[in-house]
């Protein structure tokens, strides 16, 4: 069986140490933490869970605009030319209906 250590730990909070090699948890006196499997289980779905409702945001960071986009639309917003800065606000709004947002039940 291999740990699931990010399971471990939520399932577990007084866990300090895993062992892949021993197949343990570890509290911070040492002792060994008699895991339970169902409880590892039930933490890691809510780790997937969790994840599964921000995917959305770690699809968007890598394709919307650049800062350094943004502060230049922004200079030439304050000379009074809002083309960059609509453009900008367009390629933001692209990419959030690219990757929408799940809604919540």
């Amino acid at each position: 069986m291999s740990l699931n250590h990010d399971a471990i730990y939520r399932a577990y909070p007084n866990t300090v140490r895993t062992s892949d090699y021993l197949n343990a948890a570890f509290d911070a006196d040492g002792n060994q933490i008699t895991l339970d499997q169902a409880l590892v289980d039930a933490a890691a779905a809510e780790i997937q869970a969790e994840l599964d409702a921000t995917q959305y945001q770690r699809n968007r960071q890598p394709e919307y605009p650049s800062l350094a986009t943004l502060a230049d639309a922004l200079y030439w917003s304050n000379q009074g030319d809002n083309t960059k800065l609509d453009e900008y606000y367009a390629a933001c709004a692209a990419v959030k209906a690219k990757y929408p947002k799940p809604e919540v039940n």
